[in-house]
């Protein structure tokens, strides 16, 4: 995100000097207090002298609390969350089981750093976590966050292998630390100001079936493959490279699944230049797309895997998962952490991962996430300035275009459409080079009748912008 949203729910001024609240002895266009600011509910009034202005954020909403599938304001009302903190809050707010597991280690150890010793739930989140890999993804190292996962990866690659040489696909958002960021560019945003970043990096074209190859997977697969190959055969040679990193859907940079052939063919290339394949499952795994990983969808199994946002369900968490040999050969003390592997997160992630066993959810994410695909190409059919909708499960992109003959991007119509959502009361994200492709990411537990009301609100709010230019003419 390097925008801000588009809907203020109040302005700056009047955030300052909106009238005082009842008992408040203050002048009516005095300044507001601090007091003052919180019983009115202007948690944004509240920020801003002191919270830092860098984060972009696409509403400018003050919210309160969350309660199953329903995110609420400070002002009371109530949206439908398909945001879900972008896939981190994959169960919901106010999980029973995750919230119960979250006191119970509270009371219990809030932390200590995992070099001191062992931690029971550290090790059992450890043995679910492989256990919901396939082999021989069996060992797991434990971070933060989604970007502290990436950073490790790359440090595992190059000590491990020797090589020095990463590779990574445009359009990919892998992070915003220096590593992460080097290998990033689903927006230049994320890297202007930041040269030189880390070197031996190379960046190759993403296999983006719909943008680039008329919608054709087998053009999308070779041209894709085409130029990695050149990039082996003029820039680096395959011999050099540690680590190719891809992710199985492109998140930032539109919600483009990479076709399965084109996965396989990848796979096949590490295994023939001893190149380890890095999947970043950050915003993909933990039943989003209908399989426990999206990379399964391909029939193949990664070397290492990038884990974090719904691991936890909000709790900050992030984890490296590889066969063990890897992380042997990796060495002792060659990579670490303060925080990583808290146990108030792992205790979360425990109760995540057993509900999502317990409850089918990786089967429910794949049946949602068929009536939500049915329900917007239904909309899509009506409605030409929607290009393209596509996605695995409940990870689903509806692309905007001005035109659909040549699918030119429509940035305009997506920003707007994300605050029309939120006015009838849903909450959906943009994503996409051109910020043009609204992002669904409902929770994974999702019944069948919140996906109707998703559908039904998204329509709504398409239907209360004005259609211009070639869209005009459905």
């Amino acid at each position: 995100m390097d925008r801000t949203g588009q809907e203020p729910a109040v302005s700056a001024t009047a955030a300052s000097t909106a009238g005082a609240p009842a008992g408040d002895p203050r002048p009516a266009g005095a300044p507001a207090t601090e007091t003052g600011l919180v019983a009115r509910g202007d948690f944004g009034a509240l920020s801003k002298p002191h919270l830092s202005p860098i984060l972009g954020r696409y509403y400018e909403r003050s919210w309160d609390h969350g309660e199953g599938h329903t995110l609420y304001d400070s002002a009371g009302r109530g949206f439908l969350d398909f945001a879900c903190g972008i896939a981190t809050t994959s169960l919901g707010h106010h999980h029973p089981a995750v919230t119960q597991a979250i006191k119970d280690q509270a009371d219990k150890l809030l932390h200590i750093c995992n070099a001191l010793g062992y931690l029971e739930p550290v090790a059992q989140l450890a043995t679910l976590l492989a256990d919901a890999c396939p082999d021989p993804l069996d060992t797991v190292f434990f971070g933060n966050s989604g970007t502290e996962a990436v950073e490790g990866a790359l440090k595992l690659a190059r000590r491990v292998t020797g090589r020095p040489g990463i590779v990574a696909f445009r359009g990919a958002f892998h992070g915003r630390t220096f590593g992460a960021a080097s290998i990033t560019s689903s927006s230049i945003n994320y890297r202007l100001g930041y040269e030189p970043l880390l070197p031996s990096v190379y960046l190759t074209p993403f296999p983006n079936v719909y943008r680039y190859f008329g919608d054709d997977e087998e053009a999308a697969t070779a041209g894709a493959m085409g130029a990695l190959r050149t990039l082996l055969g003029h820039e680096i040679p395959a011999s050099s490279v540690a680590a190719i990193i891809f992710e199985p859907i492109q998140g930032e940079g539109g919600f483009s699944p990479a076709p399965a052939g084109f996965l396989r063919e990848l796979r096949a290339l590490c295994d023939e230049n001893g190149i380890l394949l890095i999947a970043d499952e950050i915003q993909s795994g933990i039943a989003r797309t209908g399989r426990m990983w999206a990379f399964e969808h391909a029939g193949i199994v990664p070397d290492v895997v990038c884990v974090a946002k719904a691991l936890a369900n909000g709790m900050p968490i992030g984890a490296i998962v590889s066969r063990r040999e890897l992380q042997e050969r990796w060495g002792v003390g060659a990579h670490g952490t303060t925080f990583g592997g808290n146990p108030v997160s792992c205790a979360a992630g425990i109760a995540v991962m057993r509900t999502i066993a317990e409850q089918g959810l990786v089967a429910n994410a794949a049946t949602r996430g068929d009536e939500l695909i049915a329900g917007l190409r239904a909309i899509m059919a009506a409605d030409n300035r929607i290009g393209d909708v596509r996605g695995r499960g409940l990870m689903v992109g509806v692309e905007l275009v001005k035109d659909r003959a040549t699918r030119e991007p429509d940035t305009e119509t997506s920003e707007a459409l994300v605050q029309a959502c939120a006015e009838q009361g849903l909450l959906v994200l943009n994503c996409g080079t051109h910020h043009n492709v609204i992002r669904f990411l409902p929770p994974i537990d999702a019944a069948a009748d919140e996906i109707s009301r998703g559908v039904e609100l998204f329509g709504a709010a398409l239907r209360s912008l004005p259609q211009t230019g070639a869209s005009a003419g459905n």
